[in-house]
């Protein structure tokens, strides 16, 4: 198998399989947060911020 032969399958591969990979993983990393049962933890994240605040005093 020449280095030519080897470029074009490493790229078939990636324009076609590895893509279909990286999407189903960005698709699984947006719809994480918004699965069921997790509005508690998010609620947690989203305040903690705020944990330590004491008004300004």
């Amino acid at each position: 198998m020449s280095a030519h032969s080897t470029y074009d399958a490493l790229r078939h591969f990636a324009d076609s399989w590895a893509l279909l990979a990286m999407l189903l993983v960005f698709v699984a990393c947006v719809l994480w947060p918004f699965r069921r049962g997790n509005r508690e933890r998010n609620d947690a994240a989203a305040h903690m911020i705020f944990k330590d605040d004491n008004d300004g005093q």
